[in-house]
């Protein structure tokens, strides 16, 4: 009797811990501000039912020929530097949100960063240089939290492309400061070009496909609209052997949200709360329950929740809007 309870027993705590081990990264991309941050601005996401906060400093280039990146300066708002970096995770840990440490660059007057190329080997090597500086940095703050993931560039497709040995070496500098799991966030129409997917943890994707060109699409409108796309990313993740992570995921409450989803210089647009909440209930239908999922970080949260977001916003955040009650719901699953 006593073996088998004590049979029992093992089988229920295995149980439990495969559970525990298969829990989705159910996160948020938590916006940069100047201010430090309280209990007041980590609650709302602990109401999400988030597990993960992607933690965003910043570095800045005059355009896309320029080969020298600033970073961690006192012109910079607090939370894009280093001791932003420090207190912002610190915060969020002793809540037990876990970590990811996502660097992202930004280029003057928000041209993309997917298009930064140099025009010379001298100013490669400058920009090789100056970036490694960067995300040294920051790999070794994201080792001093044990953050759980480190995210080693954001869209960053010529300089991937057109580099490929730097990106291999930097990915050894990398892991000799920072022994935590390591991602790249690929721009949607860049990840299967990537050419470091095997040399590091997850395949990351910034997972802004598009979907629908219906002005209000239905779930199943969405779900339909994924099934080419996640074929791709299967296909690449069987070869590649690694688990796909969606690095950024979301929606703007508009219409037509599905046509280009990616798109945030539109200001315009009528507000559709209903489109928000249905692309998200899709793309969590179609994902959230693969093997091969990760799980994936929403754009974008930010600090002030009651200041943000709302019925009259037309915006990627789902703060106040049915889509935070949403995803309350498939993060608390």
């Amino acid at each position: 009797m006593k073996t088998k309870k004590l049979l029992l027993l093992l089988v229920i705590l295995l149980n439990f811990s495969c559970k525990s081990q298969s829990k989705k990264i159910n996160g948020v991309s938590f916006v940069a501000s100047r201010d430090t941050i309280s209990t007041q601005h980590i609650t709302p996401v602990l109401k999400a039912q988030s597990n993960y906060v992607a933690l965003m400093p910043f570095g800045f280039i005059k355009n896309l020929a320029t080969p020298t990146i600033t970073h961690n300066t006192k012109r910079q708002w607090f939370g894009e530097t280093e001791n932003g970096l420090l207190q912002y995770a610190k915060r969020f840990q002793k809540e037990n949100v876990r970590i990811m440490v996502k660097p992202h660059i930004w280029v003057w007057r928000g041209e993309f960063t997917g298009n930064i190329k140099m025009d010379s080997e001298e100013n490669w090597q400058v920009l090789e240089d100056s970036y490694t500086a960067f995300i040294l940095t920051y790999a070794k703050a994201a080792a001093s939290l044990n953050a759980e993931i480190f995210c080693i560039g954001t869209e960053l497709e010529q300089f991937v492309v057109n580099r490929p040995a730097f990106w291999q070496q930097l990915i050894q500098k990398i892991r000799a400061v920072y022994k935590g799991k390591l991602t790249y966030a690929a721009n949607w129409d860049e990840y299967s070009r990537v050419p470091f997917w095997k040399e590091i943890d997850y395949i990351g994707i910034d997972a802004y496909f598009p979907v629908s060109d219906l002005k209000s699409p239905t779930v199943a409108d969405y779900e339909a609209g994924w099934q080419p796309h996640k074929q791709a990313i299967l296909k690449l993740q069987k070869s590649v052997k690694k688990p796909v992570l969606f690095t950024e995921f979301g929606y703007r409450s508009v219409d037509f949200n599905g046509k280009e989803p990616w798109d945030s210089n539109r200001i315009e647009g009528s507000v559709n709360l209903q489109a928000q909440a249905n692309a998200l209930q899709a793309i969590h239908n179609q994902f959230w329950q693969e093997e091969w999922f990760a799980g994936g970080f929403i754009w974008k949260w930010f600090h002030r929740h009651a200041n943000v977001g709302g019925e009259k916003n037309n915006r990627f955040t789902p703060q106040n809007k049915p889509a935070e009650e949403l995803i309350r719901k498939l993060y608390g699953l």
